[in-house]
């Protein structure tokens, strides 16, 4: 895994550059998501997690195809920025002293990490297509669609876990 950026003077070579570090935040979530479905007791918020978590693991399969193809090399670069949202996630939860503020704890992360997942894809998308990876732009998409179906997931299931965590206290 790289740390640092290559030289970066044309917009495919950010665009190589965006999808490694896609890849790494990918690779992250798939690390970070079964730690929290082991947090989580919301049975709702359990299902919503475990098909990201299946989602994100077809994510990283779909990057790691498009990054064989543009660089012949599947490598990620640290992603500082799923980092820090992890860390930071992790450390609300375990600050949680009870169930169902855990899950709210949980469920105000998860909605962070979406949130720059569909800001990194939607660029990344606009890339492809601009550098004429049409195909790429496509699988892309897709990403895309899932974060945003997973960031409405959770907002629908927010309003009920907020009102429980409130009752809780």
């Amino acid at each position: 895994m790289r740390f640092h950026s290559a030289h970066i003077d044309n917009l495919r070579k950010l665009y190589i550059d965006q999808i490694e570090h896609l890849l790494s935040a990918e690779n992250q979530m798939v690390e970070a998501l079964p730690k929290m479905l082991v947090a989580a007791t919301e049975p709702e918020l359990k299902r919503v997690l475990q098909d990201h978590l299946q989602e994100t693991r077809q994510q990283v399969s779909r990057l790691e195809q498009i990054t064989q193809q543009s660089t012949s090399r599947p490598e990620a670069k640290k992603n500082k920025a799923m980092d820090a949202l992890i860390e930071e996630g992790n450390d609300m939860i375990s600050d949680a002293k009870n169930d169902s503020v855990r899950d709210v704890v949980i469920i105000a992360a998860c909605q962070r990490i979406e949130h720059y997942e569909i800001a990194a894809y939607s660029s990344v998308c606009n890339f492809a297509e601009i550098v004429g990876e049409t195909d790429q732009s496509a699988l892309l998409g897709k990403s895309l669609e899932e974060e945003e179906r997973a960031e409405a997931a959770l907002i629908a299931i927010a309003k009920g876990a907020n009102t429980r965590a409130d009752r809780a206290a």
